[in-house]
């Protein structure tokens, strides 16, 4: 087999602090690889600014690499996507800029390439890292995924190897709502894993609040599963049944001429039905959005400034 070029994509906002380590690390990573002679000598780091607000683009200028500037932030997904689809390259590995995914697997996934394989997905074997609370989230947002029935990878995030076919297929793909685990995971082609334990930050701070979070969970949940819109169906039914019930039972207080003051009865099944509606109300809405959106057909990113050195 012919040695493939090989394209790091490296995501980054605001992140003027840690760029200049991350490229030398990386840069390691790519030379090494071809002293070995796995990858091509043209391969290379390609830097996606995501509408940085700092001075991350004029320091991305001054490397050895590719760079792309949005003109806004479009988030995360979207710059990925943006990295994959602008460069050309026979592989592509993304990872985030502040190196907690370990960059001494890479070598392994280029291997994994070379036997075969158009997907490697990174997935992190602990979480030791990360705080209580996301780690509840993210155990509970995994969950969540194998009960709606949705084909994503278990603790993996957006590390991976993919060969210039599945690049290809994101090209052609002309989604609006971008959520790259579920999109590449529900492409088929011949995929395999690769374990590493996930390490501090190398520095800066995650973008990633808990509004983010939700925010890309929910992405994922509505784009890749409509179990919420039977779920509402299963909510109508039960809601039925209590209806049949209740009526049932005000029949039976007739009947025998008992007399209730009902304040209690009717003040819960208010609440209850209430919430109901509105809990579907907002099911509705999260799909309706999604339609909306992909019916603009407006560009998934905008590119303001792009170099090659």
């Amino acid at each position: 087999m012919e040695k493939p070029v090989l394209a790091i994509i490296i995501p980054c906002y605001n992140d003027e602090e840690i760029i200049n380590k991350t490229y030398n690390e990386l840069s390691k990573v790519i030379t090494n690889l071809k002293e070995t002679n796995k990858i091509a000598e043209n391969s290379y780091l390609s830097f996606v600014d995501d509408g940085s607000t700092d001075k991350s683009w004029n320091i991305i200028k001054t490397l050895n690499a590719k760079g792309l500037k949005l003109s806004k932030n479009f988030g995360h997904q979207k710059a990925l996507m943006a990295g994959l689809c602008e460069n050309q390259a026979d592989i592509y590995i993304s990872i985030d800029i502040d190196l907690q995914d370990d960059i001494n697997v890479i070598e392994q996934m280029v291997d994994k390439y070379l036997e075969g394989f158009e997907i490697v997905y990174g997935v992190r074997n602990n979480r030791d890292v990360d705080n209580f609370f996301k780690k509840i989230f993210s155990n509970l947002y995994y969950c969540l995924n194998k009960l709606l029935k949705m084909n994503t990878i278990s603790q993996h995030a957006d590390f991976r190897l993919v060969s210039n076919k599945i690049v290809n297929q994101l090209r052609n793909s002309g989604e609006t709502n971008i959520y790259l685990r579920g999109i590449i995971a529900n492409l088929g082609f011949k995929s395999t894993k690769i374990y590493y334990k996930r390490a501090e930050r190398i520095g800066g701070t995650s973008k990633y609040n808990f509004y983010k979070l939700v925010k890309l969970a929910l992405e994922g949940i509505t784009s890749f599963s409509d179990v919420p819109l039977k779920f509402i169906s299963f909510l109508g039914l039960i809601c039925f049944f209590i209806a049949i019930v209740m009526t049932i039972y005000a029949f039976y207080v007739f009947l025998i001429d008992k007399v209730i003051t009902g304040w209690t009865s009717l003040f819960v099944s208010l609440y209850f039905i209430g919430g109901v509606q509105l809990l579907s109300i907002g099911i509705l809405g999260e799909y309706i959005g999604k339609i909306y959106k992909e019916t603009k057909n407006r560009p998934v990113y905008i590119i303001e400034e792009k170099f090659n050195n």
